[in-house]
């Protein structure tokens, strides 16, 4: 038969496709940054070798700065990279360890899925209004917020189901 300490092929599966849309969400936030500091550098150049600034670059810049963050944010989460205050997991036993990841995996789904539902709200609120310079959908500014829910929804509940499977490897970064 199989080998016990292999994960499920339910799980591999999850990991291989969470993996995937975590590699796809570094490249768009990673080429999204290379454009930002591209289209800056076309802004320096224009205002001082062409004396004629480039008026669209802040409201490009804006909206890659809302990929960059919350592409970012959701692959932190996935990854275990994203920012967290483990003081009080690593003073308390084990259980209560557990506990608390537990709570705070179910209080990022709830929040994930909240992010998602507004936001998916606000970028259809938006969607029809553009905005100034450069005659894009407004709605284009939040749907980086819904599309980021989504991955934490979605990414969290993987850990949930990880976690109540027995199959949960996260360590604290100080371990």
């Amino acid at each position: 038969m199989g080998d016990s300490k292999a994960p499920p092929a339910i799980l591999r599966k999850m990991d291989a496709a969470f993996d995937l849309i975590s590699r796809i969400c570094v490249v768009l936030a990673g080429t999204a940054l290379v454009v930002m500091t591209s289209i800056f550098a076309w802004l320096v150049f224009g205002r001082y070798v062409l004396n004629d600034t480039p008026t669209w670059v802040e409201q490009v810049s804006l909206l890659l700065v809302m990929v960059i963050a919350f592409l970012g944010a959701a692959v932190g989460v996935h990854q275990h990279t994203h920012l967290s205050v483990v003081v009080f997991r690593n003073i308390v036993p084990s259980w209560v360890r557990t506990g608390f990841v537990f709570v705070s995996d179910v209080l990022m789904a709830m929040f994930g899925g909240m992010m998602f539902w507004y936001g998916t709200e606000l970028t259809i609120f938006k969607w029809k209004t553009l905005i100034p310079l450069i005659q894009w959908s407004e709605g284009l500014r939040s749907l980086p917020l819904a599309i980021c829910g989504a991955l934490l929804f979605l990414f969290s509940t993987g850990h949930l189901i990880r976690l109540l499977l027995g199959r949960d490897e996260r360590k604290d970064s100080i371990e």
